[in-house]
């Protein structure tokens, strides 16, 4: 198809306007027919054309707006405010991410509270590494340590030991709550994957980061194709994971401070031993990352 009719098709309105508005000049010219009676009704004509032409391109205006706003970019403490937002409505969470360190401090208790409080179900898929996987677990701490040598946020350094504390710290997190709050349906999967984006997806948008929380992230809305996108890749993603068996530990109950014998426990039920290494000073500092979590960034 040509240009001009591409382009009649998309403004016939205001071409039709104005192919009235030059005949009604040509009528008065050429004082043909009864231009009295005429100009008047073919005046209206043509202002109720523009009158339509200037509200179709205010509507296309609006759109355009509205998608624009569907694919937004934010920075730092605006990406703590539109979670804080999510957490308070949100009945799904669906996260990927490296060792799930903000999901731990922040979204998860968060978005337990709003449910308990709303009296309504919640469920959370959440894929972080395997931290049963040394090598992996190592080459997490090295990149984290490239983008921010030294101590970040929490006054630690990105070391395979905290990297492997960290993950399973998650995995504590998520039984723990489970078992405070009945209508919490929780899964976990282990990635032998490194990300360097950490995904979470709300009932109403996903929001897409990376671990360097200077950096720029990219929400997108639900009504936009990117949700429905990106949630089938966290569905895909998580069925390629090693899933943690939590029902396992139905029958291990832990403390409000857990044991470190009830920690020991617990991973040896889930298939998921703790590092020969790891002494009790080092299960009772993976407790503390569970229960009483730092904020890594905002």
């Amino acid at each position: 198809m040509g240009r001009f009719p591409v382009w009649l098709r998309s403004n016939a309105d205001g071409f039709l306007a104005l192919l009235i508005a030059v005949a009604v000049g040509l009528i008065g010219v050429l004082d043909v027919f009864n231009a009295d009676q005429i100009l008047p009704e073919a005046t209206l004509l043509v202002l109720a054309l523009l009158a339509t032409t200037l509200l179709r391109d205010r509507r296309k205006s609006a759109q355009m707006l509205a998608d624009r706003d569907s694919v937004r970019m934010i920075n730092g403490p605006e990406v703590g405010q539109v979670h804080a937002k999510a957490h308070r409505d949100s009945e799904q969470w669906m996260f990927k991410g490296g060792t799930g360190t903000y999901l731990r401090a922040v979204t998860l208790p968060e978005c337990v509270e709003s449910a308990r409080s709303a009296k309504r179900p919640l469920r959370m898929q959440v894929e972080i590494i395997d931290p049963t996987d040394e090598l992996l677990c190592h080459e997490y701490a090295r990149y984290r340590s490239s983008l921010s040598p030294g101590p970040d946020r929490t006054g630690e350094p990105w070391t395979v030991d905290r990297t492997r504390k960290e993950s399973f710290a998650t995995v504590l997190a998520a039984c723990w709550y489970r078992q405070r709050f009945n209508f919490l349906k929780v899964e976990v999967g282990l990635s032998k994957v490194m990300t360097t984006f950490r995904w979470d997806l709300s009932s109403e948008w996903v929001l897409l980061t990376q671990e360097d929380p200077a950096a720029p992230a990219m929400l997108f809305d639900k009504t936009r194709p990117h949700y429905r996108a990106y949630n089938r890749e966290l569905m895909a993603s998580f069925e390629q994971t090693r899933r943690v068996d939590l029902d396992r530990a139905r029958e291990l109950t832990l403390a409000a401070e857990p044991t470190i014998d009830e920690t020991r426990k617990l991973f040896a039920v889930l298939d998921m031993e703790l590092p020969g290494t790891f002494t009790d000073r080092d299960v009772t500092d993976l407790i503390r990352r569970a229960i009483r979590p730092k904020n890594p960034y905002w």
